[in-house]
């Protein structure tokens, strides 16, 4: 499993102008993952996407529209990708084993723009924390599903079916708070560990 953020809500323009912004956010990805949202200002920004903070201004009036951009895209492809291995499978187990393996892999192949949507929630506007926040929830509630429904086929045994849910989403969220690339584990590697792990919090040998 491998694939590139999906885009958000991309603004019409010219193939220029759709360049520029993507410089801007990936920009701020590594500015938001070295300093944190608070301690990295505008010019900070513009400098390491080699670019005047006039250009950025014209796309982006804050750096909070930077970061609440980069949560949507971060959310919305790993909502794309769980819906796409969810759907690759038939049985309860297998579906809550991709699930969980792929998410755990996205937080690793992805730590840096994972670690900055992840961790910096509360810089996001009320209005925009708000959107981000239906998209976890819906997130959270396929597992949730997916757990409700291998207990109705009496395959999984859980007491608590939204507890277990969280459980398993905090797992794969904080992968992208320790993992490193020069790590002892690959991203293949801790996708399919948290697929095992999944498993046997439902009650199920893997």
């Amino acid at each position: 499993m491998s694939q590139s953020p999906a885009p958000a809500r991309r603004r019409r323009g010219n193939a220029r102008g759709e360049q520029t912004r993507s410089v801007l956010l990936a920009a701020a990805v590594r500015a938001f993952a070295d300093r944190g949202f608070h301690g990295t200002s505008t010019r900070d920004i513009a400098l390491a996407a080699d670019m005047s903070p006039a250009v950025m201004y014209a796309h982006y009036a804050t750096k909070e529209d930077l970061l609440f951009e980069l949560s949507l895209d971060g959310h919305r492809s790993v909502q794309v990708l769980l819906d796409a291995e969810v759907g690759r499978h038939a049985s309860n187990t297998d579906r809550l084993r991709a699930a969980a393996s792929c998410f755990g892999q996205w937080h690793a192949e992805f730590h840096t723009q994972a670690r900055v949507v992840q961790y910096e929630l509360n810089a996001l506007t009320a209005e925009h924390l708000a959107e981000v926040t239906v998209l976890r929830r819906a997130i959270q509630g396929l597992f949730g599903d997916l757990i409700r429904a291998g207990v109705d086929e009496g395959v999984f045994q859980v007491a608590d079916a939204e507890m277990t849910a969280m459980s398993l989403t905090s797992l794969g969220i904080d992968v992208a708070r320790w993992y490193r690339p020069t790590g002892a584990w690959t991203p293949e590697q801790i996708g399919h560990h948290h697929g095992r792990l999944a498993l046997r919090a439902v009650g199920v040998a893997d």
